[in-house]
């Protein structure tokens, strides 16, 4: 494993391994627990790493072995019903309890030093901020990698399903913990499978062939799209880092599926005066921990070193650093996100974006969106392999996606800070979603997504309803010569189920209608911008 990466810090001490240890969960059920610990005297603080993925592939060699050569006891746990775990897994319930018991049961034994920390990724940072719900008084640290706090927002965005990422989830958590091989050959059932599971009418249970049976929690997530719904009550932990005091770190990326949450859980902390650090890279949900583990490991060790082992010296001068796209560069930052000035741009019946507002609200352009044939999804923020920033242009060229590009530009343009869409949109069955995309369009015209979002509009008659569409955050250079340009189209499937045109539910719709669009001139894509680049809070790292 360490071979596959260049940059990891050096080997100091030889690992040993207890596997398959019983832990008591807190109904006593067993968590099979692997103990990985250096080959030398002295005392080694502790991470805590609860998965539901299984305890191998990658897991063991990622954070098993590579941190315990670093100095680290760590303890790696399946959650109950996963990975020979007793028990039944549920997707949130249990794991404040079941995170409690196994530090109880660390206080047993002889090794431990009485300081502990957590770190991982995905649904390993969601049992970290359970864990912290009453932060047993050893946890002195916290790594959170592309992390969950809210399981609704992975499912659900404004009232529309995150339709690819549900199936992707479903998938990991029923079959990762079974084996590599078990895993890979389910991820490809579904990657056959995918446009039968996603365009079926209902929707309800047509997953079951592309996830080789039924999955009844995913039915039961995909059903409840409201988070206000009793079915999601005690699910979302956000409310934890507002009263925390354990140090924590966060990373995410531009392209994670994740990224919202991360930058939710960041402010709250700086909110509550919790001591934290913010890492954004060029990663999706799944390069992260591929081509960036060498970033993310180096962050990781060095703030768990700081507050486990009272050695500061591997931690940068600054709270945040972020990749800025287009420039491919770090920079450093006092805080995120840095003052910045939000300039709207107005689109035009020619289909130019244009900085002066328009004299009135009239219909732009309009288009047609229609269920039968949806607009696909293309890159993005998605837990596949599929994720990330691509090419626009097949996109692009379909008539029910519009475009609005600015002029080249004579200086180069930073944005950073969250994007938004303010809307002004009108329909002809009173019912559409609306997908609005920020791409950067370079010299030779080739169109790449920095960062998108969706909304779901209702109108009455023909007035247009007016919504605000937050487009997810960014940090991106758009150089001289580049143009910016707007995106806007009636979906993006399978990352998000297809609007039924109708109002009706796609769970439960038989049938589905055309949509007519039309986007009026008040419109304005939102951007966080500071001019040239040079603004206020950032510096280039050393």
């Amino acid at each position: 494993m360490r071979a596959a990466w260049r940059g990891l810090p050096a080997k100091r001490h030889d690992v040993g391994w207890e596997p398959g240890l019983p832990v008591p969960a807190a109904d006593g059920s067993p968590l099979i627990t692997d103990h990985y610990f250096p080959r030398t005297e002295g005392d080694f603080p502790t991470l805590l790493v609860r998965s539901p993925y299984g305890r191998g592939l990658p897991w063991s060699p990622m954070y098993g072995v590579l941190f315990a050569e670093q100095g680290f006891h760590v303890v790696l746990q399946s959650c109950r019903g996963t990975g020979g775990s007793g028990g039944e897994f549920d997707l949130w319930r249990n794991e404040a309890a079941d995170g409690l018991a196994t530090v109880a049961w660390l206080r047993e034994q002889p090794w431990f030093n009485g300081t502990l920390g957590t770190v991982g990724p995905s649904y390993l940072g969601y049992v970290q901020w359970a864990l912290a719900v009453e932060p047993p008084p050893e946890l002195k640290a916290m790594v959170v990698q592309v992390g969950l706090h809210d399981p609704h927002a992975l499912f659900h965005a404004d009232g529309a399903l995150r339709l690819e990422n549900a199936l992707a989830v479903g998938a990991g958590m029923t079959y990762q913990h079974q084996g590599m091989a078990t895993f890979v050959k389910a991820t490809l059932r579904l990657q056959r499978r995918l446009g039968d599971a996603t365009t079926a009418q209902p929707l309800r249970g047509a997953h079951a062939s592309a996830l080789g049976g039924e999955v009844p929690w995913l039915d039961d997530v995909m059903a409840h799209p409201d988070a206000e719904d009793p079915y999601w009550h005690g699910a979302s932990l956000a409310a934890v880092a507002q009263r925390l005091e354990v140090p924590t770190a966060l990373i995410t990326g531009w392209h994670d599926a994740l990224g919202d949450q991360t930058f939710e859980q960041y402010h709250r902390l700086r909110a509550a005066g919790c001591e934290t650090s913010l890492l954004v890279g060029p990663w999706t949900h799944t390069s992260a921990l591929q081509q960036g583990w060498p970033e993310v490991f180096a962050e990781s060790l060095a703030w768990l070193r700081a507050h486990l082992c009272d050695d500061p010296s591997g931690l940068r001068p600054t709270r945040v650093r972020v990749h800025i796209g287009g420039e491919d560069a770090w920079r450093d930052m006092d805080d995120w996100a840095p003052d910045t000035v939000a300039g709207p741009w107005f689109p035009t019946a020619e289909g130019h974006l244009i900085r002066q507002a328009p004299a009135e609200s009239a219909p732009v352009v309009s288009f047609r969106y229609d269920p039968a044939d949806p607009t696909p999804s293309l890159g993005g923020p998605l837990l596949s392999r599929t994720a990330g920033a691509r090419d626009n242009g097949t996109l692009e060229a379909r008539d029910d996606v519009l475009t609005f590009t600015g002029p080249p530009l004579t200086e180069p343009l930073d944005v950073l800070g969250p994007v938004s869409a303010r809307l002004s949109v009108s329909t002809d069955t009173g019912h559409a979603d609306v997908f609005t995309r920020l791409c950067d369009v370079d010299a030779q015209g080739r169109s790449v997504n920095v960062c998108d979002g969706l909304g779901q509009v209702r109108t009455e008659g023909r007035e247009p309803s007016r919504i605000t569409v937050p487009m997810s955050s960014t940090a991106h250079r758009f150089g001289v010569g580049h143009r910016i340009r707007w995106q806007i189209s009636g979906g993006a499937h399978p990352r998000y189920a297809r609007g039924t045109g109708t109002g009706e539910s796609p769970l439960d719709a038989t049938a589905s209608a055309p949509v007519r669009i039309t986007v009026h001139a008040d419109s304005a894509l939102v951007l966080p911008a500071l001019g040239d680049g040079s603004g206020p809070g950032g510096h280039a790292p050393a």
